[in-house]
């Protein structure tokens, strides 16, 4: 449904710094920083598998903070994206779990970006 999206955050490179890490282990990388003759100077970059999903502009912090839930294969990736997240500087939002009241395979971690962005892993298999 969704191509692509972004966030605007207030120092692009404290924002790649956290999600070079906190994407790394859904394995998710940073693909591609636009031209500056493009952008008019602003700061724009994207990550992705293997063509740029989300998005990082250099613009000042999102307001409101947004939410975005990247997928992950399995509860494994799931905790191993909250623990880079939170070592990345992230803060903790709700640590991996099961979340019934979503689904019963609902297993998802949250941590807030170095904005305040609510981030989220998650998977919906039953492992």
């Amino acid at each position: 449904m969704i191509d692509h999206a972004g966030i605007s955050v207030s120092d692009f490179e404290e924002a790649k710094r956290f999600y070079d890490l906190a994407l790394a282990p859904l394995g998710v990388s940073f693909l591609f920083l636009v031209p500056p003759k493009h952008t008019r100077g602003i700061k724009v970059g994207g990550y992705g598998h293997d063509q740029p999903k989300f998005w990082l502009n250099e613009t000042g912090a999102q307001i409101p903070p947004s939410h975005f839930a990247f997928s992950a294969k399995n509860r494994a990736q799931v905790d191993a994206f909250y623990k880079a997240a939170i070592d990345a500087g992230g803060k903790d939002n709700g640590g991996p779990g099961i979340r019934p009241e979503y689904h019963e395979h609902y297993y998802g971690a949250f941590v807030l970006d170095p904005d305040g962005n609510n981030m989220e892993a998650v998977c919906h298999t039953p492992e």
